[in-house]
């Protein structure tokens, strides 16, 4: 079974009941995470949570299957959550399956988050024509797509949004499904809403609570790395020590900026006029009028070769940060740093 973030929402409450593995990949890492979570809501009983690493799973691909039919402690349910890197688990969910093939006993429900994969990696492969299997692929939404989950979100926790505090959500939460969700969940107990006594939202709430805004949030680091302003850089990097900002949370923020480059450079071309192409891009809602100076510079300094460049090194990043994540800020600080400074070279 295969689906994408357009076709998941639909096919979510069919998938919890009828598979045992769920494969969630795509670039849109918070899109594939918050997709894994809806599934856990809708288990039956998910029961406990066993964490494993694709690293692991390498290192030991026996160990899949042989988590996936134990029991807990108690004899109470579970279920697996894997977080790989591209193709990491694919030599474990193939002896998983081929043990499931042979009837070697059920198996709880085994959810993988998949960074750098796609679904044309071998792990997918493996998946996407069985019916007891998920393949899901996520890429980076647009301020549309997150604004209309932030109302569903809010529907669903008994709270009224009209489109511009939706938005306002989406964009604090730097297009981030899963930050979006907590602002939700926090609004909706200040205001002690509830599907059965539903509350109406405004900015005045949404500011009580605290929710991020693009000036509390990720993107003026975004822009001074990419745009290489080195001065701000310092102030910047020590901000986001000083918040205690998620450092993938803080990738994730540069890799949908550089997603919306490529895109933006894709459809100008190598020698489009960049300053008109952001007028027609704004006009059809695909770019906040707010962020035209800051894209505009980056578009200039990050195209073709370089811009691939860039993608290799975020990838490498996000890589590292996942495998060395007590050093997470540190390696995440001197990663952008060398971005900062290569797009500084170019002005």
């Amino acid at each position: 079974m295969k689906a994408t973030q357009r076709d998941f929402g639909g096919a979510a409450a069919r998938a919890a009941r009828e598979c045992s593995v769920f494969f969630f990949c795509g670039p849109d890492e918070g899109g594939a995470s918050a997709a894994a979570h809806r599934i856990i809501a809708l288990l039956d009983d998910p029961g406990e949570r066993i964490e494993l690493s694709g690293s692991d799973l390498r290192k030991d691909p026996v160990r899949l299957g042989d988590e996936a039919r134990s029991t807990s402690l108690f004899g109470d349910a579970r279920h697996l959550f894997v977080r790989a890197s591209g193709d990491e688990a694919h030599d474990a969910v193939k002896i998983l399956l081929d043990g499931m093939d042979q009837d070697q006993g059920a198996v709880c429900p085994v959810l993988i988050v998949a960074t750098s994969a796609t679904d044309k990696a071998r792990t997918a492969k493996l998946l996407e024509k069985r019916g007891d299997a998920l393949v899901a692929m996520f890429w980076p939404p647009d301020l549309g797509s997150v604004s209309a989950s932030v109302r569903t979100m809010a529907d669903a926790a008994g709270l009224r949004l009209n489109g511009d505090i939706a938005e306002r959500i989406a964009r604090g939460a730097g297009l981030d499904v899963r930050l979006a969700q907590s602002e939700v969940t926090k609004l909706a107990l200040y205001l002690d809403a509830s599907p059965e006594a539903p509350r109406s939202a405004d900015a005045e709430a949404l500011a009580a609570i605290g929710a991020p805004t693009e000036e509390d949030g990720f993107m003026p680091l975004v822009n001074a790395v990419l745009s290489g302003e080195l001065g701000k850089l310092p102030g910047e990097l020590q901000r986001m020590h000083e918040l205690s900002l998620n450092p993938v949370g803080v990738l994730l923020a540069f890799e949908r900026r550089t997603v919306q480059l490529a895109q933006l450079s894709a459809r100008i071309g190598p020698r489009g006029d960049i300053s008109s192409a952001m007028k027609g891009e704004i006009q059809a809602r695909r770019v906040f009028f707010k962020d035209q100076r800051d894209i505009s510079q980056q578009l200039q300094r990050w195209r073709g070769r370089k811009l691939d460049r860039l993608v290799a090194k975020l990838v490498l990043l996000h890589q590292s940060l996942l495998s060395n994540s007590q050093h997470a800020e540190l390696l995440l600080g001197q990663g952008l740093t060398e971005i900062a400074r290569f797009a500084g070279s170019r002005r």
